[in-house]
C-alpha cells in the first residue's frame, strides 16, 4: 500500500472517514510515529526559546495526529469491530511511547522554561503564557522531573494503564452487547410505549436466526438490550417486576464475570494511578489531578459535595417515600426493590404531572429540535446551523455534516453529528470531541470541527427518529461543549475551544444549554408533531416544566455519590487493604443513598467516565460546573427572558466570553469576565428545587 493510498496519511481538508478501513491503522501510524521521532530529534538540535521557534514548531507537529491517530481513536468508540480493535491495540504501545519520549524530552522542556523566564515573556498574550505554563505542567505531569529507574518505571505504568482503559472500554461495550431479554408473549409488553416494542423488535429481527420468522411491533417476538434508551425505557414501562429484576441485575453487573471481568482492571488501575502520583511527588491520584483543574483542593471539592448533600438529603428520603407510598397505593406490597424504583417514579410522575414520555416524543422529532436549536444560536450568539449533503466523508449513514456560518455568511465551524444508538458497535453514552482545532496553517486559519455523538432513539420503520424529552436535553448538553470547540476565537492550537480548559470547567456551557430546553418559546418553536404537525400545546410544556424538578434530591444525591465515590477511591482507598472498591460504594451510599446498593452491585464495573475516560478523581466537575452554569443561566433570568434585545446582549457577552475564549484564560476569570462576579452556588440550587 502506498502512502498516498491510505487515507490516514493525508494532512489538508476533512479526515477521509468514507475511506478509513482497518487495514489502514497501523502502517499509517507507524508512519507518522517514525517521521515524528526523525523531527522531534532534529527539532531538540534547533529548538530556540521563543514562541516562533518554540511552540509554532510544536504545534505543526501534531497537525498529522489530527489526521491518523484522532480518526483512530473516534472510530473505535462509533464504528467499533474486531478488526479495528485489533489494529488500534497493536499500535497503542508505539503511540503512547512516543508521547512519553515528547512530553520527557529534556530539550524542550529546558527551552520552555527559558521562555517563561526570559525577557520575551512578557511580550506574549495571556493566552500563550497559559498555553506554555501548560505545556510545562504536562511534563512534569508526564515524568520530566525523574529519571532512570524511576522514569522507566513512570512510562511503563502509563503503558499498562493506557491498555487497561482500553480493556475496560471494550469489555463494557462486549457485556451490553452480549445482554437480550427475549420477550414473545404480547401479555408481558402490556403498558410499553410504541416506541419500546418497536425498539425491541428491530433488536430481535438484528439477531435472529437465519430462517425465523421475522419479528413484529405488534406482535413480536422482542429483545431488550441494556442499551441506554431500551434499558431506560423497559425499567420505566415493564409491569412485571420479575423481568424487571432480570434486567437490572445484568446491567449493574455489566462486565463483573468470566472472560469481560473489569474487577481486576479496577483494581489494578487505582494501584497504578497511585503509585504513579507517588513517583511524581503527590500524596495520592486525586491531588494529582486537581492539579490541573480549576478546584484548588481536594477538601475543597468534598466541602462543596458535602453542601449539596446537606441540601438534598430530605428531599431524597422525601421522593423515595412518596413513591413507596404511590406503588403501595396502586398494588405494590412493602418496600420498593432497586428494580421497582424507575417503574413507580414514571407512574408517579405521569399521574403527579399528566403526562407521559410518549405524549410529548411525537412533538419531538430530529430534525424539528435541531431547526429550532439552530434557530436559538441565531437569537442567542448570532450563528446559523448550516446543513449540508454529500460535503463530507461520513463514518456511517446515520452521520450528518453542518457549518456554522457568521452573521456574514462565512463559515467559521464545522460539527459531525452522530446521533443514533447503534449498540452493535457504538459505545453508549453521549459525548463531544474535537476533530479539527482552530489553528492557523500557513497564514490561513483552520476552522474547527466537532464530533458530536448522542445514543438517542433511531427511526423504525416509516417513523423518523422521535426524541424523548431528556434525549432533546442530552442533545442541547452535547451542543453547548461543541459551541465552546466551534465559536472559539483563539488561534493556538492548545488554547483554541476545548483545549487547555480546566477539566472541571468545561461542561459548563453543555450544562448552560439545557436551562434552554425549559424556556417556553425556545422549546415550543422546536416542536412540530410528525404527523400533524402541530405544536408542543402549552398544557404540556407546563406539565414538562413542573416536572422539571420531580426527584431532584433523588438525581442530586446520585451525582453526588458518584463524585464522592470517585474521589474517595482516588485519595484515601488502600489497594492492598481490607476493603474493596465495592465495599467503598457502599460504605459512601450509607451517607448518599436512600435505597441502599444490593449486595452483588458492580455498578463499578461499567463506570467507564472514571476507569476509561477523562474523570478520575474529576467526576466531580459535573457538579463543581454546574454551579458556575446556573449561576451564568441566572444572568439571563436577571435581564428578563421575555426581554428579547437584552437576552441578545447577554448572549453576545456569553459568546464572547465563555465559548470565544477557551482555555486562553482562567475558567474563574472567564466567568468573572461574563458575571462580574464569582459564581455562587445558590442558581444551582434554585434550578433543581432544593433552595
Amino acid at each position: 500500500m502506498t502512502q498516498n493510498a491510505n487515507p490516514l496519511l493525508r494532512t489538508t481538508g476533512l479526515p477521509a472517514f468514507d475511506a478509513i478501513k482497518p487495514e489502514h491503522v497501523v502502517p499509517a501510524v507507524r508512519s507518522i510515529l517514525e517521521d515524528a521521532t526523525a523531527k522531534l530529534e532534529q527539532f531538540e538540535k534547533s529548538a530556540e526559546p521563543t514562541w516562533s521557534g518554540l511552540i509554532e514548531p510544536m504545534e505543526a507537529m501534531d497537525i498529522p495526529f489530527d489526521y491518523a491517530w484522532s480518526p483512530v481513536t473516534h472510530l473505535f468508540g462509533v464504528l467499533n469491530s474486531d478488526e479495528l480493535r485489533e489494529a488500534y491495540e497493536e499500535v497503542l504501545s508505539d503511540v503512547v511511547a512516543f508521547s512519553l519520549r515528547f512530553s520527557q524530552s529534556k530539550p524542550i522542556y529546558d527551552a520552555l522554561r527559558q521562555l517563561r523566564d526570559g525577557d520575551s515573556w512578557d511580550s506574549l498574550d495571556e493566552a500563550q503564557q497559559r498555553i506554555v505554563d501548560s505545556k510545562l505542567l504536562g511534563m512534569k505531569l508526564s515524568g520530566i522531573g525523574l529519571e532512570g529507574e524511576q522514569q522507566d518505571r513512570f512510562n511503563e505504568i502509563a503503558k499498562e494503564m493506557s491498555q487497561l482503559s482500553t480493556d475496560f472500554s471494550n469489555h463494557v461495550l462486549d457485556a451490553t452487547r452480549a445482554f437480550g431479554l427475549v420477550v414473545e408473549e404480547k401479555s408481558e409488553t402490556e403498558g410499553m410505549p410504541e416506541s419500546l416494542l418497536a425498539m425491541g423488535s428491530a433488536n430481535y429481527n438484528e439477531k435472529r436466526e437465519e430462517g425465523s420468522a421475522e419479528g413484529t411491533p405488534e406482535a413480536g417476538p422482542w429483545r431488550f438490550t441494556l442499551d441506554g434508551p431500551c434499558f431506560i425505557a423497559f425499567m420505566q414501562h415493564c409491569r412485571n417486576s420479575d423481568l424487571r429484576e432480570q434486567v437490572y441485575r445484568a446491567y449493574l453487573t455489566r462486565a463483573s464475570d468470566g472472560e469481560l471481568d473489569n474487577t481486576p482492571l479496577i483494581t489494578q488501575v487505582l494501584k497504578l494511578r497511585k503509585e504513579q502520583a507517588q513517583l511524581l511527588g503527590f500524596d495520592d491520584y486525586g491531588a494529582m489531578s486537581l492539579a490541573k483543574k480549576m478546584a484548588p483542593s481536594v477538601k475543597d471539592v468534598q466541602d462543596m459535595l458535602v453542601r449539596l448533600r446537606d441540601s438534598s438529603w430530605d428531599a431524597a428520603k422525601k421522593d423515595h417515600e412518596e413513591v413507596t407510598a404511590f406503588a403501595n397505593e396502586n398494588g405494590h406490597e412493602g418496600e420498593l426493590n432497586h428494580w421497582d424504583i424507575a417503574f413507580w417514579s414514571e407512574r408517579q410522575r405521569e399521574q403527579r404531572y399528566e403526562y407521559t414520555d410518549e405524549e410529548v416524543r411525537p412533538y419531538f422529532s430530529l430534525d424539528r429540535v435541531l431547526d429550532g436549536l439552530s434557530g436559538l444560536l441565531e437569537r442567542l450568539f448570532d450563528v446559523k446551523l448550516i446543513a449540508t449533503k454529500d460535503e463530507a466523508p461520513v463514518w456511517h449513514d446515520d452521520v450528518r455534516f453542518y457549518y456554522i456560518e457568521d452573521s456574514n455568511g462565512k463559515r467559521i465551524a464545522a460539527l459531525y453529528l452522530d446521533p443514533y444508538s447503534r449498540p452493535e458497535n457504538k459505545r453508549p453514552g453521549a459525548w463531544m470531541d474535537d476533530c479539527l482545532a482552530r489553528c492557523v496553517i500557513d497564514g490561513e486559519i483552520r476552522i474547527p470541527v466537532a464530533h458530536l455523538v448522542c445514543n438517542s432513539t433511531p427511526p423504525v420503520g416509516d417513523k423518523p427518529s422521535l426524541m424523548t424529552f431528556r434525549e432533546v436535553e442530552t442533545l442541547f448538553h452535547e451542543f453547548g461543549h461543541g459551541l465552546q470547540h466551534m465559536l472559539t476565537t483563539v488561534n493556538y492550537r492548545d488554547a483554541a475551544g476545548i483545549s487547555g480548559v480546566e477539566w472541571d470547567a468545561v461542561e459548563l456551557p453543555s450544562q448552560f444549554m439545557e436551562n434552554w430546553c425549559y424556556h417556553k418559546p425556545t422549546l415550543i418553536g422546536m416542536t412540530a408533531h410528525y404527523e400533524t404537525g402541530k405544536p408542543l400545546p402549552d398544557e404540556l410544556f407546563e406539565k414538562i416544566c413542573a416536572a422539571r424538578t420531580y426527584r431532584a434530591g433523588s438525581g442530586m444525591m446520585r451525582q453526588l455519590l458518584f463524585g464522592l465515590m470517585d474521589l474517595e477511591l482516588h485519595t484515601q482507598f488502600d489497594v492492598e487493604g481490607d476493603e474493596t472498591p465495592f465495599d467503598v460504594q457502599r460504605r459512601i451510599a450509607k451517607t448518599t443513598s436512600v435505597l441502599q446498593p444490593l449486595p452483588e452491585d458492580r455498578f463499578l464495573c461499567a463506570f467507564s467516565h472514571i476507569f476509561a475516560g477523562g474523570y478520575a478523581a474529576g467526576y466531580y466537575s459535573y457538579k463543581w460546573a454546574e454551579v458556575l452554569s446556573a449561576d451564568a443561566f441566572a444572568a439571563f433570568e436577571e435581564v428578563g427572558l421575555d426581554n428579547e434585545a437584552a437576552v441578545q446582549e447577554t448572549g453576545r457577552r456569553f459568546r464572547d466570553t465563555v465559548l470565544s475564549l477557551g482555555g486562553g484564560r482562567h475558567p474563574m476569570d472567564i466567568f468573572k469576565d461574563f458575571r462580574g462576579r464569582e459564581p455562587e452556588i445558590d442558581a444551582l440550587l434554585r434550578h433543581s428545587g432544593l433552595a
